[in-house]
């Protein structure tokens, strides 16, 4: 089994046994070893939520991020000029570490108190660029997305949702006025994983001709106490100064995880943090679209979804035939292709999210390059090797509908998912 065929079926247990702490930390091991940071940091973190002290999930952790240690203490001349094996006297303590130099380096500090003794590290050049006005964005990745909503295949009932509560008074500002229509608001996603969420948030972006700002759990997380609060305020408000921005907060649940059953001080802490970004009592959200993802929206603490912050939840379905179609094309459109019957994998692969319509094609391209190496002779993608990949690549949205049902069935609270009851009734499974 490839690795990505593994990381996907690891997925798919996780989505059906999200309380599974081994198997989560599991997978986040196999993806730190792919260097997928950014995912095994939103996995990690949901094990924290759940299982604060475990250590496994803790070391895991350090490990992700790449904890810096604490500034050295300086050392005095003589140790400077003879280093041994002597260990060094202790500092009293009422002195301090050396203050950090310029960009935060206390080694700088040193440097310029040892400059007698010991040689600098780096000499600066003298044409070193000047600092622009928002060039710390960058670190937070605004982008300006080309994409439109017409490059999202399907979903017509996302799309005049979207419509409804951004596009739609975005392009008519004088009614927008009469009506007293707030450009502010908050929208969340969810649904199984690999059905284009992000993409849609990059779309709708491109679509207002606004900038575009990804938010997740690896942007925030800090070791330090404190400083998670303060990378998220940060990147609200870098959100703020590219007004109009979209600001799309990927995996809300490991952020805005419900506060009853989070034990750790400092995850409540960071959630409270969040739902105060929402309100902008620390600035003004006027002109900040907040698109948020999930794939598990029953572990999103309701706070959130309170009128003003993100009020409105729509359900991102897998594609239909006809998304299916455009998918498939788009993956196979700069591969060379021989007798594909287009309408007969569109049929054969119900329930196939985007992801794993992109798999499939991968998986085939591999078969037809492995009998091109075993044979000399170079031939294209044929239908057989998409029938091949059908029988390797199966639907990762099956576990998640599993969990869903229950959720339909047991919870739906207030019709929240009614939605999701209406598809499952369509579909059969409920």
């Amino acid at each position: 089994m490839s690795s990505d065929a593994l990381l996907d079926s690891l997925r798919a247990a996780v989505d059906a046994r999200p309380e599974d702490v081994p198997l989560r930390l599991h997978l986040a091991t196999l993806l730190l070893d792919a260097d997928r940071g950014g995912e095994a940091i939103a996995h990690i973190g949901q094990a924290l939520a759940r299982d604060p002290g475990n250590e496994a999930a803790q070391a895991l952790m350090q490990r992700a991020l790449g904890p810096v240690p604490p500034p050295r203490p300086a050392p005095d001349a003589a140790s400077a000029a003879d280093p041994g094996p002597a260990t060094a006297a202790p500092r009293p303590p009422a002195q301090r570490p050396a203050p950090a130099g310029p960009g935060g380096d206390p080694l700088s500090a040193y440097e310029q108190e040892l400059s007698d003794v010991v040689p600098p590290r780096f000499v600066p050049t003298g044409d070193e660029p000047e600092p622009v006005a928002g060039e710390h964005d960058r670190l937070y990745d605004v982008e300006t997305s080309t994409l439109r909503l017409a490059d999202v295949g399907g979903m017509s009932a996302v799309k005049e949702r979207l419509e409804l509560a951004f596009l739609g008074p975005l392009r008519n500002p004088q009614l927008r006025k009469m009506y007293g229509k707030s450009l502010r608001g908050g929208l969340m996603l969810y649904g199984p994983p690999g059905c284009g969420k992000t993409f849609l948030a990059r779309a709708v972006a491109g679509e207002m001709g606004a900038k575009f700002v990804s938010l997740s759990i690896v942007d925030v997380l800090d070791m330090w106490l404190g400083n998670s609060e303060r990378n998220l305020h940060e990147l609200f408000q870098a959100a703020r100064r590219n007004a109009p921005c979209v600001l799309f907060l990927d995996e809300i649940d490991a952020l805005g995880h419900k506060r009853s059953q989070v034990s750790s001080s400092s995850m409540r802490t960071l959630g409270n943090q969040l739902l105060a970004e929402l309100d902008g009592m620390e600035g003004d959200n006027e002109g900040v679209f907040v698109l948020a993802a999930t794939n598990t929206p029953w572990d999103v603490d309701p706070a959130l979804r309170r009128p003003g912050r993100l009020d409105r939840v729509v359900l991102v379905l897998p594609p239909d035939a006809e998304a299916r179609a455009a998918i498939l094309e788009y993956h196979l459109r700069e591969r060379p292709i021989a007798g594909i019957d287009l309408r007969r994998v569109v049929a054969a692969t119900e329930d196939y999210s985007g992801a794993d319509l992109a798999h499939l094609c991968e998986t085939a391209a591999e078969y037809a390059m492995a009998d091109s190496v075993r044979s000399g002779e170079v031939r294209m993608i044929e239908q057989r090797d998409l029938e091949r990949a059908l029988k390797e690549v199966r639907p990762s949205t099956r576990p998640w509908m599993a969990t869903a049902r229950n959720v339909a069935m047991f919870a739906n609270e207030g019709g929240v998912y009614d939605d999701l009851v209406a598809y499952l009734k369509k579909r059969k499974l409920l």
